[in-house]
């Protein structure tokens, strides 16, 4: 599988992400990270605005999988329940194992499947990896500590790329 780190497309917030745009790019499935993508790490449960976003997607027939790293077992497992959704967690990104093991479960393949997350090295390496739309977004709560200042600095030419491509979902 390609390494690379360039989405495939960027958008500000997960809100620009349309169940229509989804449909056009014959996703079904969208598997997404949840710190720092759908919520800042802080927040332990999900606000109306995704509620209402996931049932946006639900009615447009994309089921929506979180796909995490996230060491805090207990934290990923009320989020989901709380938005009912199912995740894979310990996914290992950028290993491609935690993505195959949720279109595995949900029952499609790479060809309908979509990936969104707010890091290079991990969500759009392994999307890119395992063959699925690598959809980027920008960091909810922004770039805090020092550590993530730097990564978001170094993430710049990458997302520079997207754009010449013509992947910024930005209008």
């Amino acid at each position: 599988m390609p390494f690379s780190l360039i989405p495939s497309r960027l958008f500000r917030c997960y809100q620009e992400v349309a169940p229509e745009f989804l449909r056009q790019a014959g996703v079904t499935l969208l598997l997404s990270d949840l710190d720092f993508t759908l919520a800042p790490k802080s927040v332990r449960r999900p606000d109306p605005a995704l509620r209402a976003w996931i049932g946006e997607l639900k009615a447009g027939g994309v089921q929506v999988m979180i796909v995490s790293n996230n060491r805090s077992g207990a934290r990923v497992t009320e989020f989901c329940a709380d938005l009912g959704i199912p995740y894979q967690g310990h996914a290992g990104k950028p290993s491609t194992r935690g993505l195959e093991a949720a279109m595995a479960r949900a029952g499609t393949d790479r060809a309908h499947t979509a990936m969104l997350g707010d890091k290079l090295l991990t969500d759009m390496l392994a999307a890119n990896r395992a063959g699925v739309l690598a959809l980027m977004v920008e960091p909810l709560g922004g770039a805090v500590t020092l550590w993530q200042k730097v990564l978001h600095a170094l993430q710049a030419p990458f997302k520079a790329a997207c754009r010449r491509r013509g992947g910024d979902g930005r209008k």
